[in-house]
């Protein structure tokens, strides 16, 4: 799947359909993608937890609802739209539903007080500190050179 292709199609109905789109965060929820999973590992390499296109760990995914999206009923009522009818949100559902993980990915993000950077470099960075924890293995230069190796199918 094309970067471009999975932002016009994956990351901008989700986070439009709950009410927390822009292009800072469109073009932040790419970079996260296609840093954790280059849009072709829904599931961990390695057997490791994290799961679907934005490799999220169960626990954070957990956590988002526990501490987070369970005192915003209007907003956790929007993410829940992105699964079908009767399936409870669960960290499973990230592989099956590509909005769902979008949506989760972007909630994620929302939970910190720093406004989303404009500029690419502060994405990374913003990536860095609040997705991928200053203990992870990923690092910013890594973070920029899949987004550059990816921009020839991107116009974000």
């Amino acid at each position: 799947m094309t970067p471009q292709f999975f932002l016009d199609h994956i990351i901008r109905p989700a986070i439009v359909a709950i009410d927390l789109d822009g292009p800072d965060a469109e073009q932040l929820l790419l970079g996260t993608a296609l840093q954790e999973s280059t849009l072709r590992n829904d599931q961990q390499a390695g057997g490791g937890p994290a799961l679907g296109y934005f490799q999220m760990e169960p626990e954070d995914h957990d956590d988002i609802w526990a501490n987070f999206l369970a005192g915003r009923k209007d907003l956790s009522a929007r993410v829940w739209t992105l699964l079908p009818a009767r399936v409870q949100p669960s960290a499973n559902q990230l592989i099956p539903y590509p909005h769902y993980a979008a949506a989760m990915c972007r909630v994620h993000y929302l939970r910190v007080p720093a406004p989303i950077p404009t500029d690419l470099a502060g994405q990374a960075a913003y990536y860095k500190a609040h997705y991928n924890t200053p203990a992870g293995a990923a690092t910013v230069a890594e973070y920029l050179a899949n987004w550059h190796a990816a921009m020839g199918a991107v116009t974000a």
